[in-house]
């Protein structure tokens, strides 16, 4: 193929490029090898009459890239996606569009990507039988969180549990054998308080539960929303949690779940642990204590992972000539 071509991947393509091992992998590469989050520019949003357009440019010393997301809430009621998105990839030298990618595609790859990353640390308490884990919400990155959790970790997940209000909704298909439960099911107490990993990716505004019921060891992973008014738990958890953000300075601006949560007292802001820290091995995480990785999504995300996408589907194009 033409370097100089633009290249065009569609969803299928970015899913026959990369598996989510090599997404997690992308990841922690970018982090271990110097990439500081802090200083991603920050998401531009602008609001139109369906929703919003988000707007997140990101550069790395090899590329430069940038994402636009529609958020439409009111799509699902018609049976489209809520959010869309585009990925536009430049040469870092010559700023010449080099390729377009699928962004929805890649939003899926790339958030359950970054947090197995944020809490794989964490997930290495977890020895011996099955792991059982709770996830609210069934939408694609609810069931790619635990794909990631099955392809990319050691652990050996038992039974998982999605959790949403209309189960006659969610076909079967789309949940492989693992159970479907409403949240006004009696057993899902039991469930909460069972479960080691918890994961949260929905479009909530409140919590979806009591912390109270969780295990002194669970892992929660929040990535529904990135509004500082909006959260999927409540403040007693961020109050118990060792609690993992990817950028402190976007987590207070962003990650209701935290802002919330310390405008209550629950938490100090400069008891915020940046992922990097986790990921490097710089900050060793409590193996008796909660948890609780809180992603909002940054640019950077995108862009490195983008950029594994395209290495790997040149390098299958190199293969097939």
């Amino acid at each position: 193929m033409n370097r100089n071509q633009v290249r065009i991947l569609e969803e299928q393509d970015v899913l026959d490029a990369l598996t989510l091992t090599g997404a997690v992998s992308a990841v922690e590469s970018a982090l271990i090898n110097g990439f500081d989050p802090s200083s991603d520019p920050q998401r531009g949003v602008v609001d139109v009459s369906a929703g919003q357009l988000l707007i997140m440019p990101s550069r790395t010393g090899t590329a430069v890239g940038v994402k636009i997301a529609a958020v439409a809430p009111g799509n699902p009621s018609s049976g489209l996606p809520r959010i869309q998105a585009t990925y536009l990839m430049y040469d870092a030298q010559t700023l010449r569009l080099s390729g377009v990618i699928d962004g929805t595609a890649l939003t899926s790859l790339r958030t359950p990507a970054v947090s197995i990353a944020a809490v794989k640390p964490a997930l290495e308490r977890y020895h011996g039988g099955d792991v059982g884990v709770v996830v609210f919400g069934a939408g694609p990155q609810a069931r790619g969180h635990v794909s990631a959790l099955r392809e990319c970790t050691p652990l050996g997940i038992g039974e998982v549990t999605f959790v949403v209000r209309s189960p006659c909704r969610v076909p079967d298909t789309d949940l492989r054998g693992d159970r479907l439960m409403s949240v006004e099911d009696p057993a899902l107490e039991a469930a909460i308080r069972k479960a080691q990993v918890i994961v949260c990716a929905t479009t909530a505004r409140t919590p979806l539960f009591k912390s109270e019921l969780l295990r002194g060891d669970v892992s929660v992973i929040a990535v529904g929303a990135h509004e500082s008014d909006a959260r999927e738990v409540d403040s007693q958890l961020v109050a118990r949690a060792q609690v993992v953000v990817e950028d402190v300075a976007t987590a207070l601006r962003e990650a209701g779940d935290v802002i919330m949560a310390i405008n209550e007292g629950a938490i100090a802001a400069g008891a915020l642990i940046p992922m990097t820290q986790v990921v490097r091995r710089e900050h060793v995480l409590d193996p008796t204590r909660p948890v609780f990785f809180k992603s909002s999504g940054m640019s950077w995300e995108d862009l490195v992972v983008a950029e594994a996408v395209f290495d790997a589907d040149h390098r299958a194009g190199e293969d097939a000539d």
